[in-house]
């Protein structure tokens, strides 16, 4: 039961992987808003992480055969393939975090806070 109610709600929490890899490459000065970015990262990331060690397996890739290691991308990736990422909650969370690091180098601590609202509302839903 545990199991099914943590599959339940990977979906929407490992679409945040997407976001937070995208994110995690974009290149940043730091800005007033960058603390709470960084925050944000750390909790997708560890989000993802909670929800790969609880969700279905899925067969080794080439790139895991060759003892390459896994990236937030790849996870993600792999992840929506087994149906685990809800393709809207990818889209709101990629597009807000890509806000809320522009916002950031321009000095918009208010846009930036308001992007980052909005991976939260969709990180409870």
């Amino acid at each position: 039961m545990i199991a099914r109610r943590a599959q339940a709600n990977a979906g929407p929490l490992l679409g945040l992987s997407i976001a937070t890899f995208v994110a995690s490459t974009m290149a940043c000065a730091a800005g007033p808003c960058a603390p709470e970015i960084a925050a944000m990262e750390a909790r997708l990331n560890a989000n993802v992480a909670a929800i790969a060690r609880s969700g279905p397996s899925a067969p080794e890739s080439a790139g895991a055969l060759e003892h390459h290691q896994p990236t937030p991308g790849s996870i993600a990736a792999a992840e929506r393939k087994l149906g685990e990422i809800p393709p809207e909650a990818n889209e709101i969370i990629t597009k807000a975090m890509a806000k809320a690091q522009e916002a950031d180098a321009a000095g918009d601590k208010a846009a930036c806070e308001q992007a980052l609202e909005e991976v939260e509302r969709t990180i409870r839903h």
